[in-house]
């Protein structure tokens, strides 16, 4: 089978999963279900069980959307990198696709038995995402699509390596520490410690990156 239909074929199947397992309890679920969760995971939102099927169909628009974009992204973006590396954007692609996947099962799951605690699955599952894009940060050639998209990172390829090897650290590390923490930590202090863990990954590539553009870089 081509490589590239493969692909495909993985992305439709993520896709399909959420509603497949949707359909082995959505007949149980009562008319009235909730519908969103606050910060603590208690819920404060609520409709009709037909509205199970909202997440599936808006997150596995947006995992079709975000796997063609990766793909053709040579066509679209801007500057036309055609140096770079298409698997990379593909294999970028299909980890969002497989979070999507992810976090329809999680959103399903608390759907299903009310009673789980939405943070333990759901800061755990961001912070396995962070940790594996960062270790594909490196990867990542110059582009405007995925990544830091800073006015010198676009500028130079010097600075857009650098500056994505050096956050790959961070996000490797923090989101290990953000899916840890999620897992250990009770309620609220989950929360904190995931978005506390978030300003250096996040600030820290900025400020090199500006750092290095100061230099002449």
């Amino acid at each position: 089978m081509n490589k590239q239909y493969s692909h495909y074929i993985l992305v439709a199947v993520l896709i399909i999963v959420p509603f497949l397992y949707l359909s082995t309890f959505y007949a149980s679920l009562p008319t009235t279900i909730p519908t969103h969760f606050n910060i603590k995971g208690e819920a404060d939102g609520f409709g009709t069980k037909d509205m199970a099927f909202f997440g599936p169909v808006f997150l596995g628009v947006i995992s079709l959307f975000t796997y063609l974009l990766m793909i053709n992204i040579k066509k679209i973006d801007p500057k036309r990198y055609e140096h770079n590396n298409d698997s990379y954007f593909k294999a970028f692609g299909l980890i969002i696709v497989a979070f999507m996947c992810a976090l329809n099962m999680v959103i399903l799951t608390k759907t299903k038995y009310p009673g789980v605690a939405i943070d333990k699955l759901l800061l755990p599952l961001l912070g396995l995402l962070f940790a594996v894009m960062g270790f594909y940060f490196p990867k990542l050639s110059q582009n405007y699509f995925a990544g830091f998209k800073l006015p010198w990172t676009l500028s130079s390829e010097a600075n857009w390596t650098a500056t994505h090897l050096y956050a790959s650290k961070f996000w490797i590390y923090g989101g290990t520490a953000q899916m840890i923490l999620g897992f250990v930590l009770p309620g609220m202090w989950s929360f904190i410690s995931f978005f506390v863990l978030m300003i250096p990954m996040v600030v820290a590539p900025i400020i090199f990156s500006y750092r290095m553009f100061k230099a002449g870089n």
